[in-house]
């Protein structure tokens, strides 16, 4: 069977499936999912086995070790897969939810009922939580989900795909409810990106490349999300522990992951003694800084930055930081610089921080603390099905309700159009 063949069945039966699927109560999708996290924590040395094949095949190539850190797996990191598949079981369930009634003069009275999207496709690099965590918030809120994940992560992705599509069947569901994509040959995904009649929505997470990828050759709906150039903006009123303690948890811990700060921001009214110290503090977490002029002479061996710097995604362990004029400045940065991801303000000013919130339109913005909060789980939307900096359907990130669509019900009593 041809590739293209493949792929027309694959997204056949998901059609099938998630006819079935948006029909089941919350009760049997919790139920699915509990077993879903059970299941892998039971079968965890399967899928750490397979994790295992990945990353020998990711240090022989040289894979860069932001991308090793994204594609480990560990038994911490499955128990917080299946952390995220019971919370998302704990949370409403959206489908056939009623948001608002009206009553229109001739009696009519017209609502909006929420129901499944149909079948998602979600494209993803290195991640190999990411099949859990797709799978749990496509089948909670009523679809199904049709996974290819990159060549990196395929043996994991595939093991976790078994393991949880085995309680699909143990339940008596359809197994094409949640498919992940054997083949890694790239000819899988552009198939999948005609199938208009049977995909309704498609989320790629990964690189900019990939994504840009996806958005060019498809023919369905696409989730965007190219960069994630996060800011901190250190005011002029800040306190200065509070203001370091947010900076380095934002760059430090996972600087390889699309909700890290890539540009720090100082007021210069403070950028004198802010400036050594934070330097100091990110130089001796292994910080590589890249500073304007002001920053440079505030703390002597810092790299001069270039105007690249200050539209990079750097994805490791470097830092831009520039000195503002003030907010305005600050503001006037993000919005030439930023890639609608996730800003935050370190400040004490009560007008600033609702001037920040109101004036900066990225998808998620920040009052005193780490952008690292641009995140589903942290967020309470449990597990995220991705983070989508373009303004339609969904901007920022994406939960159960983003998953869903919006249907009108109308109740009549014999009403007629005139």
């Amino acid at each position: 069977m041809t590739i293209a063949a493949q792929m027309e069945k694959v997204a056949k039966d998901a059609k099938a499936a998630a006819q079935i699927v948006a029909g089941l109560s919350t009760a049997v999708k919790n139920e699915l999912l509990r077993r879903m996290a059970q299941a892998s924590i039971e079968q965890s040395e399967e899928i750490l086995a397979a994790n295992e094949r990945d990353l020998a095949s990711a240090r022989e190539s040289g894979l860069a070790a932001a991308m090793i850190d994204r594609l480990t797996l560990d038994p911490k990191r499955i128990r917080a897969m299946a952390d995220g598949l019971r919370e998302v079981a704990d949370l409403p369930d959206p489908v056939g939810e009623v948001t608002g009634m009206w009553r229109r003069p001739n009696g009519l009275q017209v609502g909006r009922m929420r129901i499944p999207l149909g079948v998602i496709g979600i494209v993803y690099e290195a991640r190999p939580n990411v099949t859990a965590d797709a799978a749990g918030l496509c089948l909670k809120s009523g679809n199904a989900v049709i996974l290819r994940g990159g060549k990196e992560a395929a043996h994991s992705n595939l093991a976790i795909g078994r393991v949880l599509g085995n309680e699909l069947e143990r339940l008596g569901l359809p197994r094409a409810a949640l498919h992940v994509v054997e083949t890694t040959d790239r000819t899988a995904i552009l198939e999948l990106l005609k199938r208009e009649d049977e995909i309704d929505l498609i989320i790629p997470r990964g690189g900019e490349g990939l994504i840009r990828f996806v958005a060019e050759h498809s023919r369905i709906p696409v989730i965007k999300h190219y960069k994630g150039v996060c800011h901190i903006f250190v005011d002029a009123t800040a306190d200065f522990a509070e203001a370091e303690k947010i900076a380095l948890n934002a760059k430090v811990p996972r600087p390889g992951v699309c909700n890290a700060m890539e540009t720090l921001l100082v007021h210069k009214d403070i950028a004198e003694t802010f400036i050594p110290r934070i330097a100091a503090a990110m130089r001796a977490q292994g910080v590589e800084l890249r500073g304007c002029p002001a920053t440079c002479a505030f703390a002597p061996g810092i790299l001069p930055a270039s105007e690249d710097d200050w539209h990079a995604e750097y994805l490791d362990l470097i830092l831009a930081v520039r000195v503002v004029e003030d907010l305005t400045e600050a503001i006037a940065h993000i919005r030439t610089y930023g890639s609608l991801h996730t800003e935050a303000i370190v400040t004490r000013d009560y007008a600033s921080a609702q001037r920040f919130l109101r004036e900066v339109n990225s998808s998620t913005v920040v009052v005193n603390a780490s952008t690292r909060f641009a995140d589903g789980n942290q967020l309470g939307l449990g597990a995220e099905i991705g983070i989508s900096t373009t303004k339609l359907h969904s901007f920022g990130p994406m939960g159960l309700e983003d998953l869903t669509t919006r249907k009108f019900i109308v109740y009549g009593e014999g009403q007629v159009r005139s």
